[in-house]
């Protein structure tokens, strides 16, 4: 997301004001290594049939924020440009190469051609025109993409293959923004469709699967494009896909995940929990492992309750959570405690782990000066209300309930009540909307600390209803400059005054581990931890 120009600030602002809903609809992710490395020539054909926890309930790229569908949708569509998950650099895919202003407002690319979208039209810098313009009006769910094409001034068609993206300021994130799905290009016809049309019966896009069938809560269904031949220069085969069909069941349960993978039923399956690990160990299953990048799971406080709106309480809540004792007994293998706001994948991250330990003591000590005394069954009181706070959630990862129950237990060992409550996917975006809940438990994914303005800024969502402060400059100045070592140290700024004032309570970095069948060969994720498929074959 960009900074907001003067002009036109409240419309932006109302079209961001649901960008952090991708805090909570965005599961988890860490780790790494592709699967089926080194085994043998690869071959065409074949099902690919993957399980998955959870549906969003949607099937537009540009509107989806759920890890369990993008891995399905990412698929249909194409970006402008790619990242290479190993070094955090941009690269061409639809577009072969692009020009960046000096200021960083404008951003010129210059398109391939010969692509086509599985409808038969013609990839244009009208196109590309078409589907920037067309994204802010996308609505509640449309926020990640929304978010990325925020304060832009004009998105004019050069000529048949070159589009120029103006913005109203400096806007050093809009690069990286092009290579996500959320920005994933689709057909004209799809664009005039609405965002409801789009969700439930699918888009036309030019990637190198298109969609066969949507069963809302059950089923995905792709087929392989015929005649692709526009990858990503990342990808190692050109031209068409290897596999014929890909199949995404919905699957909440994990452990009947787990076992339809051990027995041959389904190919690979989302979110591998800890209990499940022993199992799918040692047999003819790779575990897959990728960090994700962006802001870390943890709860979300609203900061205008209240209870919360004194730094003490929030800070004791901070200091109460024993992130090492989650990281090791609830989530999977690997998973580290969170040591900043950012996971340590995300550029421009800063370790502060000193300020992220876990000390009881300190913690009672808090919110005994902030006049929270405790009572006879434990629950601090104080002017005759308890000191309680509910803690909203989606079970959209199997690590989410017991990562929450021991974070209740936590917490109520200096004093504080909590209660959990669960929404189905599509409760969560206008429950954050309203305004009416104290924390909400999520991550959100990015591979640009960006990320932070999008999720913190109070010129912008301000979904934590954090007071105006010195943070906003930070956020601000970072989405402005075009000076690597400068975007670094604001950035840091920003994360220091996150921790510091406990605006949000970092707990853990997630990884997104995936149980793949050892027959499946190249199953790789992107540098968002989701997963590309053109490559991957069944042998």
């Amino acid at each position: 997301m960009t900074a907001l120009s003067d002009v036109g600030t409240s419309r932006w602002a109302a079209l961001t004001a649901l960008v952090t809903t991708s805090v909570l609809l965005t599961a988890c992710g860490s780790g790494g290594g592709d699967s089926g490395s080194g085994a043998g020539q690869p071959k065409s054909g074949g099902t690919l049939t993957f399980a998955v926890g959870s549906d969003a309930g949607c099937v537009d790229p540009q509107q989806v924020a759920s890890n369990d569908t993008i891995y399905s949708v990412r698929q249909i569509v194409d970006s402008l440009t790619d990242q290479d998950p190993r070094t955090g650099k941009i690269v061409p895919w639809l577009a072969k190469s692009w020009d960046v202003s000096s200021d960083a407002t404008t951003f010129t690319f210059h398109l391939r051609s010969g692509v086509t979208f599985s409808d038969g039209s013609k990839l244009t810098a009208q196109v590309v025109k078409d589907n920037f313009d067309a994204v802010p009006k996308l609505g509640a769910l449309g926020t990640l993409a929304e978010g990325y094409l925020s304060g832009v001034k004009s998105t004019t068609v050069v000529d048949p293959l070159t589009v120029k993206v103006t913005f109203s300021q400096p806007n050093a994130q809009f690069l990286q923004a092009t290579s996500t799905h959320s920005l994933g290009i689709e057909s004209s016809a799809s664009v005039k469709k609405t965002p409801q049309q789009k969700c439930s019966d699918g888009v036309t896009g030019s990637g190198p699967f298109v969609l066969k069938q949507y069963v809302q809560n059950q089923s995905i269904t792709l087929a392989k494009r015929t005649g692709y031949a526009w990858g990503s220069s990342r990808w190692s085969k050109k031209g068409e896909a290897y596999l014929d069909k890909l199949v995404f069941k919905v699957v909440p349960e994990a452990g009947v995940r787990a076992g339809s993978l051990q027995s041959g039923q389904v190919d690979a399956i989302s979110s591998v929990g800890k209990a499940n690990e022993a199992a799918l160990k040692g047999g003819q299953v790779t575990l897959q492992r990728r960090a994700n990048p962006g802001v870390v799971f943890g709860l979300g406080l609203n900061n205008s309750r209240p209870v919360l709106k004194d730094a003490k309480v929030r800070q004791a809540i901070l200091l109460a959570v024993d992130r090492q004792q989650l990281a090791d007994t609830v989530f999977p293998t690997g998973t580290q405690a969170a040591t900043s706001v950012l996971a340590h994948t995300t550029p421009d991250y800063t370790s502060l782990a000193s300020d992220l330990t876990s000390d009881a003591a300190k913690a009672k000590s808090l919110l005994d000066a902030a006049g929270w005394k405790t009572g006879s069954d434990g629950i601090r009181t104080k002017d005759n209300k308890k000191l309680s706070l509910t803690i909203d959630w989606i079970p959209n990862s199997a690590t989410n309930q017991p990562a929450l129950e021991l974070i209740q237990q936590q917490l109520k060992a200096v004093g504080v009540d909590v209660s959990l409550k669960q929404l189905q996917v599509t409760q969560l975006a206008p429950t954050l909307q309203s305004g009416d809940y104290d924390a909400a438990w999520g991550n959100v994914t990015r591979a640009d600390p960006d990320i932070l303005r999008s999720s913190f800024s109070t010129q912008l969502a301000n979904f934590y209803h954090l007071p105006a402060s010195s943070l906003d400059t930070a956020l601000s100045e970072q989405a402005a400059t075009v000076d690597p070592a400068k975007r670094k140290q604001l950035v840091t700024q920003a994360q220091q005054s996150l921790v510091q004032n406990a605006y949000y309570v970092p707990v853990v970095e997630l990884q997104t581990q995936l149980g793949v069948s050892k027959k499946v060969h190249d199953l790789n994720f992107d540098a968002s931890s989701r997963i590309q498929l053109h490559d991957t074959w069944i042998g």
